[in-house]
């Protein structure tokens, strides 16, 4: 079992993660149990869109023209709350585009569409809470050309290590991260003014996409990783003045 203790927009949290058997975790924050898997482990749902009904079609040969379009659904990966609805009925959107905001674990988190295609229908509602696997949006998702056969890839070269963090000044504020992730996203630069409640980097945690925001008004006065750098529980990410 492990212990972490965190603060997300002032308010403190505390976490136990306890490892089970199959690859699965039960993660209590704050005296409330979620479970939850990481990669590597059992695969975990996540906010993917899927076909109706839940059951994964067989793989087959690609056909020599293109596939029709086909009914799916997106779903919640997690129990949460429905913080904000992006997507309406009969809109035509592409793969990446925000459909929901679900706040889950006391974080935003994205859910997206995985397929260009149009909103059929949305299931839920701003300040609605719902279960792992509840349907948030049906989808239909565009026709998709057929593979055709690609080169092989050239050997990528080794990445640079990231560099080692780089601790927070004494009487330094910084922002930290609440849980083990990966850093995707830094959305702020050094000497830029930001208010309390801006995000100023994204993290990948659980197969989520969350939103590190500041608690605090001020300036950057430093960015302590790199995207795509392996973070732990409460080490710093942004140095503020």
């Amino acid at each position: 079992m492990e212990d972490f203790k965190f603060k997300i927009a002032g308010k403190n949290y505390t976490t136990k993660v306890v490892e089970e058997e199959g690859g699965s975790l039960l993660v209590t924050v704050n005296g409330k149990t979620y479970q939850v898997e990481l990669p590597g482990r059992t695969p975990a749902p996540k906010p993917v869109i899927r076909p109706a009904g839940g059951v994964a079609a067989a793989p087959v040969a690609a056909p020599a023209a293109a596939a029709p379009a086909s009914d799916t659904t997106v779903v919640a990966p997690l129990p949460g709350t429905i913080t904000k609805v992006v997507a309406k009925a009969g809109q035509k959107v592409k793969k990446g585009d925000v459909l929901v905001v679900m706040e889950a674990m006391k974080m935003a988190n994205d859910i997206v569409a995985e397929a260009n295609g149009t909103v059929k229908a949305v299931s839920v509602s701003e300040g609605q809470s719902v279960n792992q696997g509840d349907v948030l949006i049906e989808f239909q998702a565009d026709a998709v050309a057929a593979p055709v056969a690609a080169p092989a890839p050239k050997a990528a070269p080794a990445p640079a290590a990231a560099p080692a963090p780089k601790a927070a000044p004494a009487g330094a504020n910084a922002v930290t991260a609440p849980l083990p992730g990966t850093i995707t996203q830094i959305l702020v630069k050094v000497g830029q003014q930001i208010k309390a409640g801006d995000t100023v980097v994204m993290m990948e945690a659980m197969k989520m996409e969350n939103s590190i925001t500041a608690e605090y008004d001020g300036t950057v006065k430093a960015i302590l990783v790199q995207q795509g750098a392996q973070v732990q529980s409460g080490e710093a990410l942004v140095e503020m003045a």
